[in-house]
């Protein structure tokens, strides 16, 4: 046991001084480092890409990756990274792939948990609402008169409340029926979901104002299903039959066994629909405005089912079942829920947290004197989208800095400039509007900070965005230095086939005709009339119709392990017997065999092109390891085998 302890030991400390650190730098390209955790992720990750043993000699590969790197040395000094065009494209590949990392996983987490819980249920729900601008911030009033409209709700109920109250203008009391997770503004979900069935909130705020909800029934969630529908209208244009007669018309012709689908393009009502065999698209409780067709919708039990005809406040239906589903699982609605997130006001809760964390990371200064400033500069112009900057205005005063970023007035002087239009036809207090704007400036100039700054602060991040810069330079760099110039370089191109014509043959070929069927007796039959000497057109014409197709021919000059030549069959100028092969029947027509022969430069351009590319790639990186030094640490190689053959 002692000596199994003192082994095991010695190994760990082999193990652990064969570790590379981050600062070991493996190699540099006339001084500019390359760490060695960088070859070794890259190595790693490739390693079950490479099929050839000899590709994963580590010497091998750090000769490919030297190459790779003197490559992109070239490509900077070339100024190739500063091309607009590459700019603009790998901006492209930078900016979805930053969202995936712009966000408090935390808290994307619990609410994409809370989303899913909701969606298992939906809420019945009625609520008054007093409209307010959201930027207002003098709300104490609209607090106090919602308060006393929700003690009248309590003592007198909803119904009277909503008669005497809704105006349709500052004041709304609706029904709003059921509904379910991202259905509503966040806010107003939130509280329909806290609130008890037959409770009604406390006053909340949303975009549009204060709210009170009243939650009236709370059921599991019904699903979703996708129905197909024939729609009568009320105001029927047939005067020969009223909605009724004429639904219970076309219901007859269902039972008679008629195609649903054939009835909805001829007489539903529905334009929408009807061309597309009355199919709407899929559908969850709550989500139309006609609970009567909801109800027939999800009692469909089985699909394929077709309801008797009813009534909405639309028309008269008939109903076809296509699909119903239930709440998928977490798993497999995540994605989604994610994706709805980002597009929903929950998004604004992220990056907010977001910055909040990110205000304790960041060294950040802001001027104290430069909402008071801006304060003073700020008059009744603003309202009208008239206002302007003084011009002596202090576009250069600092006004924050992030770490060692400095944004000056002149960004939140654009940003009021920007915003005004929002504000027309308000009148708020000057001081809650440089407030509010303000604070969204800075959230953004610090998540912005944080984006342009991730690549440093996120390491598997940087490894990808650093993948995809060197990748679109390289491949910007070998159009230039290697692919076009041979696609361009006639004369060398000709001159390298003259060299190394005997490189470029073609294999023995045939020169055939191959009449494949899946019934013997057809293809015994073309064995005949190709012994009468018939050509192609005329068996065909003979055997195959427009309804069915008992013979296909295949013509051209195929090499010698052609796939539609049997392996077992030696094949011959002239007609072959017929075959079985690949579950058909085949007879061939070999009109010559032709020998191996060299391809003329026309016939072998496109292999010419890509070895005489390889020539020309190779002469270039001789002259790149001549431009640019290449100094290799051998002591930290050593660290970076053992590191790599103890892992692998």
């Amino acid at each position: 046991m002692k000596l199994y302890v003192c082994l095991a030991l010695v190994w760990l400390s082999v193990f652990v001084n064969a570790q590379v650190s981050s600062t070991d730098v493996l190699f540099t390209v006339d001084g500019d480092p390359i760490k060695a955790e960088e070859f070794i992720r890259v190595y790693n990750k490739n390693l079950d890409l490479v099929k050839d043993e000899a590709q994963k000699d580590i010497d091998a590969y750090l000769n490919l990756f030297i190459n790779y790197q003197l490559k992109i040395k070239e490509a900077k000094r070339l100024g190739l990274d500063k091309d607009p065009s590459y700019l603009k494209e790998f901006a492209s590949y930078k900016d979805p792939l930053i969202k995936n990392y712009l966000s408090d996983s935390k808290v994307t987490e619990a609410l994409v948990k809370e989303a899913y819980d909701r969606m298992g249920y939906d809420i019945k729900a009625s609520h008054i609402l007093i409209r307010l601008d959201e930027n207002e911030t003098d709300t104490l009033k609209v607090y106090q008169d919602l308060n006393a409209l929700r003690d009248r709700v309590i003592n007198e109920g909803f119904d009277k409340v909503k008669a005497e109250v809704h105006d349709g203008e500052t004041i709304f009391a609706e029904e709003l029926g059921y509904f379910s997770a991202f259905k509503m503004v966040y806010e107003f979900e939130s509280a329909a979901y806290n609130t008890k069935v037959g409770a009604i909130s406390k006053p909340f705020r949303t975009q549009f104002g204060y709210h009170i909800v009243k939650v009236e029934d709370k059921r599991p969630s019904l699903g979703e299903v996708t129905v197909a529908h024939i729609m009568v209208m009320n105001a029927e244009n047939d005067s020969l039959a009223d909605p009724k007669t004429r639904i219970n018309e076309i219901y007859k012709k269902i039972n008679q066994g008629e195609n649903f689908e054939s009835l909805a393009k001829q007489f539903s009502d529905d334009k929408s629909s009807a061309s597309r065999g009355g199919e709407l698209a899929p559908f969850t409780g709550g989500q139309l405005n006609a609970p009567e067709f909801e109800s027939v919708a999800f009692g469909l039990k089985s699909v394929g089912e077709i309801s008797k005809p009813f009534q909405t406040n639309y028309g008269w239906h008939i109903v076809k079942l296509l699909d119903k589903k239930g709440i998928p699982t977490y798993e497999d609605a995540k994605s989604e829920i994610e994706n709805k997130i980002k597009r929903d006001s929950r998004s604004k809760l992220i990056n907010t947290t977001l910055a909040n964390d990110l205000r304790a990371k960041y060294q950040i200064t802001i001027n104290p004197k430069a909402k008071a400033y801006f304060e003073s500069l700020l008059n009744p112009t603003f309202f009208n989208r008239a206002w302007e900057l003084p011009e002596n205005f202090k576009k250069d005063q600092t006004l924050l800095t992030i770490e060692k970023d400095t944004l000056t007035y002149e960004a939140f002087g654009d940003r009021l400039m920007r915003v005004q239009q929002m504000y027309v036809g308000k009148t708020l207090p000057f001081k809650s509007v440089i407030e509010k704007e303000y604070s969204e400036f800075e959230e953004d100039a610090i998540l912005e900070y944080h984006k342009e700054h991730l690549e440093f602060e996120n390491e598997e991040f940087g490894s990808i965005l650093r993948e995809y810069r060197d990748g679109l330079l390289l491949f910007d760099l070998m159009e230039k230095e290697v692919w076009n110039a041979a696609a361009v370089d006639t004369l060398g191109l000709e001159n390298y086939y003259n060299t190394h014509k005997d490189a470029y043959f073609w294999d023995d070929r045939l020169d055939v005709v191959i009449a494949t069927s899946a019934n013997e007796k057809d293809i015994k039959k073309v064995e005949k009339l190709l012994q009468k000497g018939k050509s192609l057109e005329v068996i065909s014409k003979e055997l195959n119709t427009d309804s069915e197709q008992k013979v296909i021919f295949t013509e051209g000059i195929k090499p010698i392990d052609y796939q539609g030549f049997p392996s077992d069959e030696v094949l011959k100028k002239g007609l072959s017997k017929v075959y079985f092969y690949n579950d058909a029947y085949h007879i061939i027509d070999v009109k010559a065999v032709l020998p191996k022969t060299n391809k003329t430069f026309k016939e072998a351009k496109g292999k010419v092109i890509s070895d005489y590319q390889n020539v020309l790639e190779e002469n270039w990186l001789n002259e790149l390891n001549k431009r640019y030094n290449v100094s290799v640490n051998a002591e930290v190689l050593q660290k970076v085998k053992s590191q790599i053959n103890m892992s692998n």
